[in-house]
């Protein structure tokens, strides 16, 4: 798979969802659609954990459990599109990320302990709207930038992002307009 599209956005009318819409045009390319808001995530428990770890340990990745992580590391690129919420991005993302990160399949660790990156992407684009102008690095962009570099092995993480948006009398057309009209100088 060439392009693989992470969307989280929930709103209907999502500006998120808008500039992602933007940037998947300017790319160009087919994609996969993965939309979280229609996935149920099982519970990660230790139940969980102990299948998980069982099945990876032998290697036996077509278990059904291992979809998600299978799917984003035979990704070429990825976009995720993930508004900022309560200082980081929509709990569905989250319960991706968890069915994503699994040792032999999107990363593995040398015998020191450092995980190493198996995926195929070589870039994330991360798009992401806020309210207001407070928008901390490292609770949203910086949490995926964390995971992309360290463990899968993608190091070109670029952020896409719209802040401001519900500030009182914030022009929101101009402001999405803006980011919309400079998408090509992130690709």
């Amino acid at each position: 798979m060439e392009l693989l599209f992470i969307n989280a956005c929930v709103r209907s009318k999502s500006r998120t969802k808008r500039l992602a819409d933007k940037l998947l045009n300017e790319l160009g390319k087919p994609y996969e659609e993965v939309n979280l808001t229609s996935v149920t995530f099982p519970v990660v428990d230790e139940d969980f954990l102990n299948e998980r770890d069982r099945l990876s340990s032998k290697g036996e990745f077509d278990a059904p459990m291992f979809k998600w992580a299978k799917q984003f590391a035979e990704a070429e690129e990825i976009v995720i599109a993930a508004p900022f919420w309560d200082l980081s991005f929509p709990a569905a993302l989250k319960q991706y990320l968890e069915q994503v990160n699994v040792v032999g399949l999107t990363f593995r660790y040398t015998e020191e302990g450092v995980p190493v990156g198996l995926c195929k992407a070589k870039r994330i684009f991360v798009v992401t709207t806020a309210g207001g102008y407070f928008v901390p690095e490292e609770y949203g962009f910086g949490y995926i930038k964390a995971l992309a570099e360290g463990y899968y092995g993608i190091h070109d993480v670029r952020l896409i992002s719209a802040a401001g948006l519900d500030i009182v009398n914030a022009d929101v057309e101009e402001i999405l307009s803006s980011v919309e009209n400079n998408i090509r100088q992130y690709i």
